[in-house]
């Protein structure tokens, strides 16, 4: 079930008047709210809601076991127990067919068989999100940071459709103390709520379909058919594609989550705008980032154990998070990239190399720099599939290689989104709280009417249909 759609509204109509009228019995309300999340998840295949289930009570047993668990070797026997069933699920749905074709390729170059076959497995949608929402759980137990709640409480923590299927990562110590008691509807932000869903609701349906459908997957889709020009401007085009269609999804699956009187952690921090990638790590998909801190990277040792193996967990932990995103070389490289780059601006920082706090000329330098890093790493995570390595060499050829050829594809529309796109990551902070403050003095009728006027403009401006959510498939 996709957000922008008939279907979700009246769905999401009837649960949230039914959630409101529950909300005073805690016990009633989280029995139904972990029933319309997995009516909601089996709108796209209902066979994987055991999927669901199973991860909900074996997550919930491991975290029972480590709380009850006193003893250290044990209790680190529970959580690799744990950890193994987790991944091993994850790996099977996701990098099953990765690994088994990569060791065909690698064995064949030795005129070797190999004795797996390809089992073309589907990919459960959010199994990614969810999992790692459930490994922090059992970690933070481990770690005895939080306690176990009851199988209610957390079936509705983990299920809690807002989030399910593509974020953000929301921790148990940001969630499960909102379910502790009933929310009261007098301190609901319905303005904040509604100016999330409106504007999430315009990058996704209007920027970023109208610059997936107008220029990037026509010239990722072929890229030796297209002009140098128009390459350049389709890697600028996914950079906001993805950036308005990611920040959109959970722009408005926070705004849900505030209607239904719940607060979910901010994912988006203008990405564009860092000076680093170190930044823009700090403002892009910010709760997977603390997710690969706190649960990858300080496992590994962060900084602890000196310059040389704090690069290589930087390295370690980008790679991990690229292959989190998807089951294809591709995405290894990207996270490469990212990891690399990190260790060389932690070096270039030890070093004194950098300012402690650029202005000027200096900070713009370093945004255009950054933001060109990331759009060359984007080539790379776009076109991830099976022939995803070819098709990113041909991208980064055709930059170069065939300027003066006719660029029907760079039109005013793409042009006009792209700058919008980024433009407004430049927005005073000051502009967006007052339109808020604005919108928040107006009657609720009114409030609603705008929403009303932005959801039919969004329908006209946007293209015919509405694609899925690019983290889906994650």
């Amino acid at each position: 079930m996709i957000f922008p759609t008939t279907t979700f509204a009246v769905f999401f109509c009837i649960v949230l008047v039914a959630s409101w009228l529950l909300m005073p019995r805690p016990g009633l309300w989280r029995l139904f709210i972990i029933t319309a999340s997995f009516v909601f998840y089996a709108d796209w295949n209902w066979k994987f809601v055991f999927l669901l289930a199973f991860s909900i009570l074996f997550n919930q047993g491991v975290g029972l076991a480590l709380h009850r668990l006193h003893v250290q070797s044990q209790r680190k026997l529970v959580l690799a127990i744990g950890l193994i069933g987790d991944l091993g699920v994850l790996a099977y749905f996701k990098y099953y067919d990765f690994f088994v074709s990569s060791g065909h390729n690698l064995l064949d170059s030795f005129g070797l068989g190999f004795p797996l076959g390809l089992r073309s497995i589907v990919l459960p949608v959010g199994i990614s999100f969810f999992t790692f929402m459930a490994i922090s759980y059992i970690m933070d137990i481990y770690r005895r940071e939080l306690e176990p709640v009851s199988l209610t409480k957390f079936g509705a923590y983990l299920s809690f459709f807002p989030h399910l299927v593509a974020g953000p990562i929301v921790r148990g110590s940001e969630l499960l103390p909102q379910l502790e008691t009933p929310r009261d509807p007098r301190r609901v932000d319905t303005s904040r709520a509604f100016y999330l869903i409106a504007t999430g609701l315009f990058k996704k349906v209007v920027i970023a379909n109208y610059l997936a459908t107008h220029i990037v997957d026509q010239v990722f889709g072929a890229p030796v058919q297209h002009s140098s020009l128009e390459t350049w401007i389709a890697v600028y085009a996914y950079a906001v594609q993805i950036y308005a269609d990611f920040s959109g999804y959970t722009d408005m699956a926070i705004g849900l989550a505030l209607l239904l009187g719940f607060k979910f952690p901010q994912n988006f921090d203008s990405p564009y705008t860092a000076l680093s990638i170190q930044d823009f790590w700090r403002r892009w998909h910010m709760t997977l980032s603390r997710w690969l801190r706190d649960y990858v990277y300080i496992p590994l040792g962060g900084n602890r154990k000196g310059e040389p193996r704090t690069y290589l967990n930087l390295l370690a932990t980008m790679l991990l998070g690229g292959l989190w995103h998807g089951a294809a070389w591709s995405f290894v490289i990207w996270g490469g990239m990212h990891g690399a780059w990190l260790a060389i601006g932690r070096f270039r920082r030890e070093k004194g190399l950098v300012a402690a706090v650029p202005t000027g000329w200096r900070a713009w330098r370093m945004r255009i720099v950054t933001f060109h890093l990331v759009c060359f790493a984007w080539i790379f995570f776009r076109a991830g599939s099976a022939s995803g390595l070819s098709t990113a060499w041909d991208v980064i050829k055709r930059l170069f290689d065939n300027w003066g050829a006719a660029s029907p594809a760079v039109t005013a529309g793409v042009v006009l989104w792209l700058v919008v796109g980024i433009a407004t990551q430049y927005l005073p902070a000051r502009i967006p709280q007052a339109i808020m403050a604005r919108f928040s003095e107006a009657r609720v009728a009114v409030q609603i009417a705008v929403l009303a006027l932005v959801l039919m403009a969004s329908h006209t401006m946007g293209p015919q249909g509405v694609a899925p959510f690019i983290y889906f498939r994650f």
